[in-house]
């Protein structure tokens, strides 16, 4: 066991000075900068094993295919085998991380609630006990929250309806006419698989795709970071970064374009018992529906605590919920991207440490609940 994690093991619950929800890139990237600073921490991970939402993904998701994935901080990822499936590459990498610095990570524990606790603490309810915290960082991502349109006549539908998070891979829909609906980079890799099996593969999105051209360096990436974080600093819900950078141009999407397997439909109008329908009177027959239209941050666990906005999103200042300053979010929004989440685990542990240092007298409940002013750098 890692030193500086001595002493969190001990007992299935308790107390501690920081609860870690979520063990993906952002909650591995936290406890890793939680140990190095010396800070009694656990971290609670619902999945069965190592992973994060990526022992989730579907067999034919190659290493070699995945969208961007940047080392866990102080063990790079080498040696991997690009035609081998992300989810076992990925996987195998961050159990290794886990055992290698002596991560605390409990699973399976489902996190139900956090509440105000005594004493100025959080209450962390979870499947396997509770926890009195000092501080909590929830890294909990979105994998477990896929959304879901409504359309008219949608329960009609005699088909098959799946989202991304159910996704099989290619095969299971051998000989079937399949429409995907969504405009981003999962949509794209399902229409490229199933351009191979399908009798028909259609496409359609709410807004044209945007496709981008060119190399995308640190200068578009921190644009496109800045954009989501805006929306974040006032208090609406987060959209994805890749949202805004549009989708890489690369030698399969360009294939694809190319012979039309990508040729983009607007979204229909209503979904009929055997296929979809627009209001122009077209209908095409379908046998599935695959919605392949993302996921919203799973962060429901924290309603007790009252830190949404009017405008639906938590607000942050930096990483630290603006409502809440002993509660850190990180790989939300602007740190949804592996790069982010990193820096962001850091960045959280930093303030942590300032927040462990000060005396809190506790008030009453309602008080408790108030935002500390932070403390200066």
């Amino acid at each position: 066991m890692n030193e500086n994690t001595r002493g969190v093991r001990a007992g299935s619950a308790g107390d501690v000075d920081v609860v870690v929800v979520g063990a993906g890139q952002a909650g591995l990237s936290t406890a890793y900068h939680l140990a190095r600073a010396g800070i009694g921490h656990v971290v609670l991970d619902h999945a069965p094993r190592p992973g994060g939402a990526w022992q989730f993904r579907w067999p034919s998701l190659t290493y070699a295919r995945v969208h961007g994935m940047h080392a866990l901080p102080g063990m790079e990822l080498v040696g991997a085998e690009p035609q081998r499936p992300s989810s076992e590459v990925i996987g195998a990498y961050f159990a290794a991380y886990e055992e290698r610095f002596g991560l605390d990570v409990r699973r399976p524990v489902h996190v139900t609630a956090v509440r105000e606790g005594r004493g100025g603490r959080l209450r962390v309810e979870s499947s396997a006990g509770t926890w009195s915290a000092r501080a909590l960082v929830n890294a909990t991502g979105t994998w477990d929250r896929p959304f879901w349109p409504r359309y008219p006549g949608q329960e009609s539908f005699r088909g098959r309806q799946l989202h991304t998070a159910q996704y099989p891979g290619p095969q299971a829909f051998a000989g079937a006419r399949v429409v995907v609906v969504g405009g981003g980079t999962s949509a794209v890799q399902h229409l490229l698989e199933l351009a191979e099996v399908a009798d028909e593969a259609t496409w359609v999105t709410r807004r044209p795709p945007v496709f981008r051209e060119g190399p995308f360096g640190e200068a578009e990436g921190r644009a496109a970071v800045a954009l989501v974080e805006e929306r974040v600093r006032s208090g609406l819900p987060p959209q994805s970064v890749v949202s805004v950078t549009g989708l890489a141009l690369n030698e399969a999407v360009r294939a694809g374009l190319a012979s039309g397997v990508l040729e983009r439909q607007p979204v229909f109008d209503r979904i009929t018992p055997t296929g979809v329908a627009w209001a122009d009177g077209r209908h095409l027959e379908a046998d599935v529906i695959l919605w392949a239209t993302g996921f919203r941050a799973a962060v429901d666990h924290l309603a007790p605590l009252r830190l949404r906005e009017p405008g639906g999103g938590i607000r942050l200042d930096g990483t630290r919920a603006v409502r809440d300053e002993r509660v850190h979010l990180v790989g939300y929004g602007p740190s949804a991207s592996t790069i982010g989440a990193n820096r962001a685990g850091g960045s959280a542990v930093r303030e942590i440490r300032r927040l462990l240092a000060r005396e809190v007298t506790p008030g009453d409940g309602d008080r408790a609940r108030e935002p500390v002013p932070a403390a200066a750098p």
